[in-house]
């Protein structure tokens, strides 16, 4: 549960200038919160003076966040720039800061067990999909339009697995027929895919013109996704974020932008909706399976992800005699 990549902890709705919000990820107590000049910033939550929260009680001060207990200020690097009684600051102690991104209404912090800078950019959900997905006017992320599913049993690359497994959608959501993989492609960070639904798109033949009926696939990482569905009654937007809160549990971030022409937006929020609850009855009770036992028509595409996810795992050293068969860390 300590994979490489951005992750979803909140939306941007979450936080207005001088919010502060206690977080927990990663199996660390964190703390978000908005600066005076509007960024947003995360830090480990507990003060390097004597180990104060700052999520309950801390307050936004124009050069950080302030520590309730002592009034020490923290930057958002997590540098200590002041003690209201003494003339300078601590410069020795530092309090940890977590890489953010803030993109599609979303804050996401970048997290790497062995703490190396962020390896790539976050997509833009709206304009990365294809140009037919570029195109389309969508409503914001109203409160409706957001959910979290709180502590869920699964990994956040099973999660990812659904983007190489189309005959799930038959049993699990009840589709007519198991949809077609029409291209799938990847890069060190990303993984994308265009699938078809229904009986025109059987001959497994993608027409880059023709996006009815059609899903395109993007992963940035495990921890990452937006799918864009067209469908002759509209287009959507969902993104399907995965964030592990420690070593059992996950919280899954759901977004849905809809098609601002929909005649009725929130019953195409709910479907969209009733389509996660479906996966998580799965998820919550499987099993992982290393080798899994795939049938011919899976196999490639199961391998060739598990294959890309792995690189998202830093490489665990082997012990030498110094550590007396106790692996490094």
């Amino acid at each position: 549960m300590q994979p490489t990549g951005w992750f979803q902890v909140a939306w941007s709705a979450d936080l207005v200038v001088g919010d502060v919000v206690p977080l927990h990820y990663f199996g660390s107590d964190l703390v978000a919160y908005r600066g005076k000049g509007g960024h947003v910033h995360v830090l480990d939550a507990h003060c390097q003076h004597l180990g104060a929260n700052l999520a309950f009680g801390g307050c936004v001060v124009d050069d950080g966040i302030q520590c309730p207990f002592h009034g020490w200020v923290w930057d958002g690097r997590g540098k200590n720039v002041r003690i209201p009684y003494e003339a300078k600051p601590n410069r020795v102690r530092k309090v940890r800061s977590w890489p953010v991104a803030e993109i599609n209404e979303s804050i996401y912090v970048w997290h790497d067990a062995v703490r190396r800078d962020p390896l790539w950019e976050l997509p833009d959900a709206l304009k990365d999909l294809g140009s037919h997905i570029a195109k389309t006017d969508f409503l914001p992320l109203g409160s409706s339009a957001r959910s979290i599913t709180a502590k869920v049993h699964v990994h956040p690359q099973t999660v990812a697995e659904n983007a190489v497994d189309p005959h799930h959608f038959k049993f699990v959501h009840h589709t007519p027929l198991s949809p077609v993989v029409l291209r799938e492609s990847s890069d060190d960070f990303a993984w994308q895919a265009k699938v078809g639904f229904g009986r025109r798109w059987q001959d497994a033949i993608d027409d880059p013109e023709d996006t009815i009926n059609s899903m395109e696939i993007m992963w940035s990482g495990v921890g990452v996704s937006f799918t864009g569905e067209h469908m002759k009654n509209g287009t959507r937007v969902t993104g399907i974020c995965p964030t592990p809160v420690d070593d059992h549990v996950t919280d899954i971030f759901a977004s849905y932008w809809i098609d601002a022409a929909s005649e009725d937006p929130e019953k195409f929020i709910e479907i969209s909706k009733s389509a996660l609850v479906d996966d998580v009855n799965i998820w919550n009770h499987q099993r992982y399976m290393d080798p899994p036992g795939l049938s011919p028509s899976e196999a490639a595409g199961f391998r060739k992800l598990r294959t890309w996810a792995g690189s998202f795992y830093p490489p665990i050293r082997e012990p030498d005699s110094t550590t007396q068969g106790v692996s490094a860390r």
